[in-house]
């Protein structure tokens, strides 16, 4: 990690909620992985969902699909996703009705975010957990937690 180039560990308000695109950086080497891990070193206040869990496993499908892994490995590293969640790395947050219904009023009250519903889900629940970030490589669900007042790491860019 490029000194200067992310705030220090310290600076980035926990508890830290991690979305899909976040979880699969940890598991899959990508652009940003290393900063992830580099970021989560130590810290015992990462939070994340089942519904993070599922989306990781469905893009690992469709790079199966896309012929860019192979199913076995992604059997593999599915496993290590669940495993490694089993084991207690993470604290997790149940997808309640509850969190259904703080979506829909997220995705109603959104105005200049075109909100997914996943994307919804996800901050709904990191709202629920008190969330200080979000952890997120999504261009919009960045920009829909600013929105809705979270902080975002890493910074999204324009």
């Amino acid at each position: 990690m490029k000194t200067g180039s992310r705030p220090p560990r310290s600076a980035v308000a926990g508890p830290l909620y991690c979305d899909a695109s976040a979880l699969a950086k940890l598991f899959l080497p990508e652009s940003g992985s290393e900063e992830l891990n580099d970021l989560l070193a130590g810290r015992n206040d990462v939070v994340l969902s089942d519904l993070a869990i599922t989306e990781v496993a469905s893009a690992l499908a469709r790079r199966v699909r896309e012929g860019a892994l192979a199913l076995s490995t992604a059997r593999k590293m599915h496993r290590k996703v669940l495993a490694t969640v089993a084991a207690g790395v993470f604290s997790r947050i149940e997808l309640l009705a509850r969190s259904h219904r703080d979506a829909e009023r997220l995705l109603l009250s959104s105005r200049s975010v075109a909100l997914r519903a996943a994307d919804a889900l996800h901050l709904a629940l990191a709202i629920d957990a008190g969330a200080g970030t979000i952890l997120t490589f999504d261009r919009t669900m960045a920009r829909g937690a600013l929105e809705h007042g979270l902080m975002v790491w890493p910074e999204p860019i324009s």
